[in-house]
């Protein structure tokens, strides 16, 4: 395997459901599994993450498990013939009120809200902006508009409004019954599509948590950006979360192709910034659904996103459903173990003005800063929670950080943060014992050997969360 700092989301479909695949791929270098909740039932999800468990256990790996929650389906509702040919100019009907099948008059919608969000003049994106109609006016349940980019629309294809607007609450009465089943299956990490602000973050984190009370789990909470709205309140969105999806399909609608780009840098940036983590998504290796090779600018984007910190890159259909999901997972590890060793390391300018009030940030820092100028093997954190290895992983280092917890939960939660490996571990309540336990699960790995210099942190008394304050500069014996 490729060894690399940025870790690998691939989701879960007919492609990869086959246990040795999935096991090859997650040898291969997938970190995070992710179970799209737009389609299945319940019993399949749970099905899948048992598939997913058994099979990292096999590879001798540990891995995340994502379950990503459908939102509010704007979508349109389905054809008498399957599809239509929309001709530019034609007039064309959105009707919430409708029953019957659609034709090349007008259709259902599945959102039935749609007839009190829009206005005349406003343009609505059908099928990720392949379609653009213009609201000429809205009668009742109807929006009639007249067709500006026309193609082929088939059944359930997406409607997004140019600019944002439309009100679907985020957390839909399925969403909420998903959440319960992927607390059944304790998920490591819930993605929540669509929020519009802070609000929506805190309601789902409350559901899970109540849901996974009697699991005593607590998943990760991924806010999916793909809302015009979601900008103004990136801040009081990723406070409210532990990480954000940076989900280009539906924000490229919404906010235009163009813009994609600039605000991906920013969103990277203001989550490290933050202590979050942050997931870069959508037609990442899209060619490589029908083709063995990505193209140069699919290279090129992925390496573009690893250069900007991002922590994961997810691949969707290619893994899901396409031709070649072994040989995308294998590409994408090559790309971004390449793009990697082109990094610069700026620790020192990193902590310029930079002021630490928790003395177990403190620590962090004062442990990739030593690792960094004395040229360390690696540096290994001794973690309850994860959160000391979360904070050294928000700054570029090219030394491997090794997160030792003795929390199942912990080591999978930490799976999706950059340049950590995570690894399980039974720690003894005695410092000096625990420090040699650790030292030598290092050598036993070949991760040290004599003669290398490590720098190690843990907290006094051992096991207490949040106790980080001690940092230890070992040589190996």
């Amino acid at each position: 395997m490729v060894r690399r700092a940025t870790k690998i989301v691939a989701t879960l479909g007919p492609a990869s459901s086959d246990p040795a695949l999935l096991e090859k791929m997650i040898r291969a270098g997938v970190n995070v599994v992710r179970l799209n909740f737009s389609h299945g039932k319940a019993q399949d999800h749970i099905d899948r993450a048992r598939l997913v468990r058994e099979a990292a256990q096999r590879a001798g790996r540990e891995v995340a498990i994502m379950a990503d929650l459908q939102g509010p389906k704007i979508r349109v509702g389905k054809f008498a013939e399957g599809k239509v040919m929309l001709e530019n100019g034609a007039k064309f009907i959105l009707d919430a009120s409708r029953t019957e099948l659609g034709d090349l008059q007008g259709v259902g919608l599945d959102y039935k809200e749609l007839p009190r969000d829009v206005k005349p003049g406003d343009l609505l994106l059908l099928n990720d902006g392949l379609i653009v109609l213009t609201v000429e006016r809205v009668q009742g349940e109807q929006v009639h508009t007249v067709v500006k980019i026309g193609g082929e629309l088939s059944n359930n294809k997406g409607i997004n409004k140019q600019g944002g607007g439309l009100t679907a609450p985020a957390l839909t009465g399925k969403d909420m019954e998903d959440i319960k089943t992927a607390m059944a299956f304790q998920a490591d990490y819930l993605a929540v599509s669509f929020p519009k602000n802070a609000t929506d973050m805190e309601m789902a984190r409350q559901l899970a948590n109540v849901a996974g009370a009697e699991f005593k789990h607590k998943p990760g909470l991924i806010a999916k950006i793909e809302r015009a709205e979601a900008i103004p309140h990136l801040e009081e969105i990723l406070r409210a979360s532990d990480g954000i999806m940076v989900a280009r399909g539906d924000l490229a609608v919404e906010v235009g192709n163009a813009a994609v780009p600039a605000l991906q840098k920013r969103m990277i940036k203001l989550a490290r910034e933050f202590d979050k983590v942050v997931i870069t998504a959508t037609q990442m290796m899209e060619s490589m659904i029908t083709n063995p090779v990505p193209t140069r600018a699919e290279v090129s984007d992925v390496a573009n996103a690893v250069l900007d910190g991002t922590d994961a890159v997810m691949l969707s259909a290619e893994t899901a459903a396409g031709k070649y999901p072994l040989e995308t997972v294998e590409e994408m590890a090559k790309i971004c173990a390449a793009a990697e060793a082109a990094e610069t390391v700026e620790l020192d300018a990193d902590f310029t003005g930079q002021t630490f009030t928790r003395i177990d940030q403190t620590i962090a820092m004062g442990a990739l800063f030593t690792a960094h100028h004395l040229g360390a093997k690696a540096i290994v954190a001794l973690t309850e929670s994860g959160s000391t290895a979360l904070w050294m992983s928000r700054h570029r280092i090219h030394i491997p950080i090794y997160a030792l917890t003795t929390k199942q939960a912990s080591q999978r939660r930490m799976a999706l943060y950059r340049n950590v490996r995570p690894l399980l571990m039974d720690t003894s309540a005695d410092r000096d014992t625990a420090l040699a336990q650790a030292e030598s699960h290092l050598k036993s790995r070949g991760i040290v050997e004599p003669g290398d210099v490590y720098a190690i942190t843990c907290g006094m008394p051992m096991g207490s969360p949040g106790g980080t304050n001690m940092l230890q500069i070992c040589r190996v014996a």
